[in-house]
């Protein structure tokens, strides 16, 4: 239903999103009579106080209103089996059997939260000719719309072998233990949906093509490689992170074998420009690389990621028939091709969930250039429903209201929509890490006087090399023993990886210190 715009702010008076929607359009979607006058003189601010009188339905409708100028269809009228209406979905959960039943009453509350909105269903249900993508800020649910999506196709094809797969083997057991949620055992689903992180899945189909599994060069390893093969080439004026950036990042991403693809190569979000000679210099260095790695009968992931795709790409049976992608922001030139060979060149065949706002580990490159287009057959979830309005705010002062990829695609941040509110994040400069520490201490000493648990609060840092002050102030807090610090990447010790955490939900903002000097 189109309505007129909203109401434009006259000057130093806040926007009245509502004020144009006629009692005919606000019935339609559910708001009761009595309530029609607040709606109306809410703002976006004040909206959050009336949005709790309102069914739930009719409180989501206006949020769509706000976000994208239109308010959604009323819906159909109840038909003969009236747990497939909307609103009784909204609600109701349909157990088939008393063992679903008891497998979903074993489950904790809290992993109810794959339940599936409405306003989510369209993208889960919706047939794509070709590749398509989701997106959306953090909290908008894409990964339960990846979630429902593996399912909702497994069950429309009861022969279809799925992929189910993210960026890390911690995201992929979280993802395995939801899909439990969603399709129990006993409905033959679950047995179908292969759940692994990529370069897991890589490694298994490599182990299945060669009777043995990938030995992965380790990180020491590859970059004494580097030093050694830079010694001998006599090259320098480059640092040793430099160098094993460029190789991971460029020569080993894109597979890169000679000096004519090197001088080409676009180096897309590379601090560090090169020159012709530059990089005929440094392809000096690299080019000993791949003789090296199979002497010592090692391989790299991005290796072992192409070493599969060329074995699948020019055959007609695939080991999937759907590959469901979640934090697809952080797949690399090697990944995404590999994922497009593993399943056929057919209609529903690739779904990817992500955020490129939310990119950590991979530079962007162009889809379209590996043959992944998803024009046409992308779409924005803009209800988040995991970060408070507060804290939405303060994170979208981070990134742009739009921002487009290599390829132009447009992901436009502008109008997402929180729909709880809650405590305002902190965010304090300090003048040096004893007043950091002191800080923090007195801001875990105050979320546990609130009433939050200390099990459930999480000190994240930017790097290893703060942990030490971290666990300092969680020392000093009093209650370290339960307080989680979050460190590097390779989740050893007490600590979980960023990645871990991405993602990860909490009714209590967080601190963000950071001091003027050494970080």
């Amino acid at each position: 239903m189109q309505a007129a715009p909203a109401t434009p702010a006259p000057g130093g008076q806040e926007r009245l999103p509502f004020a144009q929607l006629d009692d005919t359009a606000l019935l339609s979607v559910g708001v009761p009579a009595d309530w029609l006058g607040d709606v109306r003189a809410a703002t976006e601010d004040t909206f959050f106080d009336v949005a709790p009188h309102l069914p739930a339905e009719a409180a989501e409708a206006l949020l769509q209103y706000a976000t994208v100028g239109m308010l959604p269809a009323p819906p159909p009228a109840a038909g003969p089996d009236p747990f497939v209406h909307p609103d009784a979905q909204r609600r109701i959960r349909l157990i088939v059997d008393e063992e679903e039943l008891r497998q979903a009453l074993d489950y904790p509350w809290e992993q109810w939260g794959v339940f599936l909105h409405p306003s989510q269903r369209a993208v889960v249900e919706q047939h794509f000719a070709g590749p398509a993508r989701v997106s959306g800020s953090a909290g908008t649910g894409k990964t339960v719309v990846a979630l429902h999506r593996a399912v909702a196709l497994a069950r429309k094809n009861p022969q279809a072998r799925l992929l189910l797969t993210t960026f890390s083997e911690p995201l992929a057991r979280s993802l395995s233990a939801k899909l439990a949620v969603l399709a129990p055992e006993t409905g033959g689903i679950v047995p179908r949906i292969t759940v692994a992180d990529w370069h897991g899945a890589a490694d298994e189909l490599f182990q299945l093509i060669h009777g043995r599994r990938p030995r992965i060069v380790a990180t020491d390893m590859l970059r004494t490689m580097i030093a050694k093969a830079a010694e001998a080439a006599g090259v320098k004026g480059f640092t040793p992170r430099f160098l094993l950036s460029e190789w991971v990042n460029v020569v080993d991403a894109w597979g890169i074998d000679g000096p004519e693809r090197y001088a080409s190569v676009p180096r897309l979000g590379r601090r560090s420009p090169l020159g012709p000679r530059q990089r005929e210099r440094l392809w000096s260095v690299f080019r000993p690389m791949a003789a090296t790695l199979r002497e010592q009968g090692v391989f790299t992931r991005a290796e072992v990621c192409r070493e599969v795709a060329g074995h699948y790409a020019g055959r007609e049976r695939k080991p999937f028939d759907h590959i469901i992608v979640d934090e697809a922001q952080d797949l690399g030139p090697a990944e995404l091709p590999f994922l497009a060979a593993i399943a056929p060149p057919s209609e529903d065949a690739l779904f990817f969930a992500g955020d490129i706002g939310q990119r950590i580990f991979q530079h962007p490159f162009s889809w379209k250039a590996l043959g992944i287009e998803v024009r046409g057959r992308s779409s924005t979830l803009k209800v988040c429903y995991r970060a408070s309005r507060q804290i939405r705010r303060v994170a979208d002062r981070l990134l742009p209201g739009a921002m487009r990829d290599p390829d132009g695609n447009e992901e436009e941040r502008a109008g997402t929509i929180s729909v709880f509110d809650g405590p305002a994040p902190v965010i304090a400069v300090l003048a040096d890490t004893g007043e950091e520490i002191e800080r923090v201490a007195g801001f875990l000493r105050g979320a546990v006087a609130d009433g939050i648990d200390p099990g459930e609060i999480g000190l994240f840092v930017r790097s290893p090399e703060v942990i030490g002050r971290a666990r300092a102030a969680s020392e000093a807090s009093g209650v370290a023993d339960q307080v989680a610090v979050f460190r590097d990447a390779s989740g050893e010790g007490s600590g979980i990886s960023r990645r871990r955490g991405d993602g990860l939900r909490s009714g209590y903002p967080p601190a963000r210190i950071p001091h003027r000097r050494g970080g």
